[in-house]
């Protein structure tokens, strides 16, 4: 197998999507939309920007996948009440439905992706994903503002 880092991410993404799939299409859901409605789920009704914000994604893309899940019954956008110009998504019934079978899914995955690693070296594993994040996260920064 190759042992470069960015073939073993790649790999590893490659192989997660593919395990979940299946899934997408059970629960009715198109490619990227269960991340939105996952964070719903979980931090509640919040505005488009927010969740460009979290996913590091453009507006517009977030955009189209909200117009689409609000086509399928799974959210909705109501007005704002303190800005007229703002609405805010929210999950509608099939929504935290849906939610529900994703973590599920998700739930599975980690189970069979983190055989073998203890509570300690699940944490540690993590850890190290955030800081791989963090690290990439940072450096976008400092290279928008010419530096590295």
């Amino acid at each position: 197998m190759e042992e470069s880092f960015h073939m073993l991410l790649y790999r590893a993404f490659h192989a997660q999507r593919n395990f979940l799939r299946p899934s997408l299409e059970e629960i009715g859901l198109g490619a990227g939309q269960p991340k939105l409605i996952t964070y719903l789920a979980e931090h509640g009704p919040c505005h488009q920007q927010e969740l460009a914000n979290y996913f590091e994604v453009d507006p517009a893309t977030v955009s189209r996948m909200i117009d689409s899940l609000k086509k399928g019954g799974f959210i909705t956008q109501v007005a704002d009440e303190s800005s007229r110009r703002r609405n805010r998504i929210d999950l509608t019934e099939r929504g935290r439905e849906a939610a529900s079978q994703w973590k599920a899914r998700c739930r599975q995955l980690e189970e069979i992706l983190l055989q073998g690693f203890d509570a300690e070296g699940r944490q540690r594993f993590a850890g190290d994903l955030r800081r791989v994040y963090e690290n990439l996260h940072n450096w976008k920064g400092r290279a928008e503002h010419g530096g590295f």
